[in-house]
């Protein structure tokens, strides 16, 4: 058994964790502690009170007595707000609390992307143009080539986890590019996990998905390759993805 820990903030799509453990389909269990969110707002001082050190460090301790092996923030907005040398510090000081290794969705996306190989990607956010440009930038610091963003301007989480998969579809083929070789959805607020292969299918590409890439991190953590098809071409043992 392989137990995976995630600091997850505030209550919106959390009920992506359970179903994408029972998607894995695996000796891997999933446990979520939740973080105090603050404010609900997509807006960078709000993000970065929401990821500071002392919010991410109280849901350690309920991990680490759970015996997980890894732990993951798992926010994307929250941890890319802080750019690419803060995120850095933001998961090294939790890597500390915890005593284990310890990621974000934001690194979980860049090394999603690595993993099947693309080269260029397209942004979909839910979040204001500003915040969405800053994931961008955090790509791009990463050595991703980003062919375009596109925004919902959606200011709360609480908002977002009501979208249902019609609304997840329109925000990706909304993002799509010709010249991207994947799409990018990043919000862990936005429930994705059974949506996957219906984005993959209509795009004809990969698509990353918040929820979806910070399990697989916590697996990378682990040293661990599942085998899952329903959460899509990352979860493919061979990136499709040819460059």
């Amino acid at each position: 058994m392989t137990a995976l820990g995630f600091l997850y903030p505030g209550h919106s799509a959390e009920d992506d964790y359970p179903r994408i453990e029972q998607l894995l389909g695996s000796d891997i269990r999933v446990d979520v502690v939740h973080t105090d969110i603050g404010e609900d707002a997509h807006r960078v001082d709000a993000l970065r009170r929401m990821g500071a050190a002392e919010r991410l460090t109280a849901g350690v301790e309920e991990l680490r007595l759970a015996g997980v092996e890894s732990v993951v923030w798992a926010c994307t907005s929250g941890s890319f707000v802080y750019g690419w040398e803060g995120a850095h510090e933001q998961v090294r000081g939790l890597a500390r609390a915890a005593g284990m290794p310890a990621s974000s969705t934001s690194f979980a996306f860049v090394n999603a992307v690595r993993e099947i190989g693309a080269r260029t990607v397209a942004v979909g956010a839910t979040y204001p143009e500003d915040v969405a440009e800053l994931f961008a930038g955090f790509l791009r610091a990463a050595g991703v080539e980003v062919t375009g963003v596109r925004s919902s301007g959606i200011v709360t989480a609480a908002e977002v986890g009501t979208w249902g998969e019609a609304e997840v579809l329109a925000l990706a083929r909304a993002a799509d590019h010709p010249d991207a070789q994947a799409v990018l959805l990043p919000d862990t607020a936005l429930h994705t996990a059974a949506h996957v292969p219906a984005l993959e299918k209509e795009l004809g590409k990969p698509v990353l998905t918040a929820n979806q890439v910070t399990v697989w991190e916590g697996l990378r953590l682990t040293d661990r390759r599942v085998n899952a098809p329903a959460l899509g071409s990352l979860f493919l043992r061979e990136p499709i993805v040819q460059v």
